[in-house]
């Protein structure tokens, strides 16, 4: 079986600008937290759920998905071996768990997730 896509993620140069834009046009409830990221309840039971957050000074607009992975430092690897490139991580994600990233080919930035229970004791 193959591994989820568990995740988006918006990055816009105006945080709440993008947020706004994207509870009109799709209705989505976005809800700010302290740090400025929006996390994304689309209302619906089918896909998946999001953030949307300002991108930091001199980082572009993106959009990215998040892949569910059993071993992030595996799937960085395996990546890397392919002709990718790391971008970050692992690196955690407060209780939820930890999260890396790479670029494909192409350059398309992927972000990769491993759930708080897959840590090492």
């Amino acid at each position: 079986m193959g591994d989820a896509v568990v995740h988006f993620e918006i990055g816009g140069a105006d945080g709440a600008r993008s947020r706004a834009f994207y509870t009109e046009l799709f209705g989505w409830s976005v809800a700010p937290e302290a740090h400025g990221y929006g996390v994304v309840s689309t209302g619906s039971s089918d896909g998946i759920g999001g953030g949307i957050m300002q991108t930091p000074p001199g980082v572009s607009p993106w959009v990215t998905v998040y892949v569910e992975v059993d071993d992030l430092e595996k799937s960085l690897t395996r990546a890397e071996e392919l002709g990718g490139r790391r971008v970050m991580g692992p690196a955690p994600i407060g209780e939820l768990g930890d999260v890396a990233m790479f670029t494909d080919l192409d350059g398309n930035v992927i972000g990769l997730f491993a759930g708080a229970e897959r840590r090492a004791p």
